[in-house]
């Protein structure tokens, strides 16, 4: 075979590896957001797992927990669900459903009898002792399984640990607005969907100067201002997402996150302070004038803790 006839046969060869890729890049793929309804049950006594469905939370008795029921936004490829669900869901389309099972290494992982120890009850908080809490000790979770006298059983297994988990899904819709993109990573992340929005701002940025072909080379980079345009993810600050210990502990991880993700320039965390109408701070001496003031001033000293007669009669021996 000649060079040339070669050079043919490896494009040709090129050609087909590009329509490969390009039908297997068909449908809905890693990095796609999608809202995705789903119900998990083990497999052996259908316990549920998690589910989407309000009926089913109703059914169960978990209706009344402070989570909304309603599909989730999730990444694709981001492992947000089991490996086995998106492996079922990559390639297919927004409408497709079906049931996967995942066995209970991939799941919760096997029953491990090792991680069933006998503690000190004094390791355990008074308010724990009892079958069935969920407690942590020395670093690891676990709950009681029994508790006797000074010693306590604790299984640090996971509660489903040794459960096959059978997962019905379906792929509701792509979500492309990139504000409901956010949201749904914040609910992934915080358990919650703070206040957001997207906005494009103007910002004025220190940029280097290009430097002359015969400029010294050793001299020091000037720069310039330049008004360049931000696209800026902003956040209400709650004092519920304030508060939130994910937040607390990783909010930089998470905004750069959503960075990467979304594609946005930066985020802005606004916390705003709601004002108390002209109230003052409670037991501060400003907000006890008015009608009622020596009741006021009677009731503070009285929770203060302070006799009233001994305070007059030092202010009566100062003066004289």
């Amino acid at each position: 075979m000649t060079e040339e006839e070669e050079a043919e046969a490896e494009a040709q060869a090129d050609d087909v590896d590009e329509n490969a890729d390009a039908d297997e890049a068909e449908g809905l793929q890693a990095g796609d957001f999608v809202k995705l309804a789903y119900t998990a049950y083990t497999t052996e006594d259908d316990q549920l797992v998690d589910t989407t469905d309000p009926e089913v939370a109703e059914e169960e008795g978990v209706a009344d927990q402070a989570e909304e029921f309603e599909p989730r936004t999730l990444v694709l490829g981001e492992g947000h669900i089991f490996d086995e669900v998106e492996d079922a869901i990559i390639g297919g389309e927004v409408g497709d459903s079906g049931s996967v099972t995942i066995e209970a290494a991939e799941a919760f992982g096997e029953y491990d009898p090792d991680d069933v120890q006998t503690v000190s009850a004094e390791k355990i908080d008074e308010d724990d002792r009892y079958p069935g809490a969920n407690v942590q000790i020395d670093g690891k979770q676990g709950y009681i399984s029994t508790i006797v006298g000074g010693r306590a059983r604790v299984d640090f297994n996971h509660p489903l640990a040794g459960e096959d988990v059978e997962y019905e899904y379906e792929v509701v819709e792509e979500v492309d607005d990139i504000e409901q993109q956010a949201a749904g990573l914040f609910e992934m992340y915080l358990g919650m969907e703070p206040d957001l929005w997207i906005e494009t701002d103007e910002v004025e940025e220190e940029v280097p100067v290009e430097p002359d072909d015969d400029e010294d080379e050793d001299a020091e980079p000037e720069f310039e201002t330049e008004v360049v345009e931000k696209e800026t993810l902003y956040l209400e600050a709650t004092p519920q997402m304030t508060m939130n210990q994910q937040w607390m502990m990783g909010k930089q991880q998470i905004g750069q996150d959503v960075i990467d993700k979304l594609g946005v320039d930066r985020v802005i965390v606004q916390e705003v302070i709601d004002g108390m109408g002209g109230m003052g701070m409670p037991g501060m001496m400003g907000g006890m004038g008015g009608a009622g003031g020596e009741a006021d001033i009677e009731e503070a000293l009285e929770e203060a803790d302070v006799d009233a007669d001994e305070i007059v009669e030092e202010l009566e021996g100062a003066e004289e």
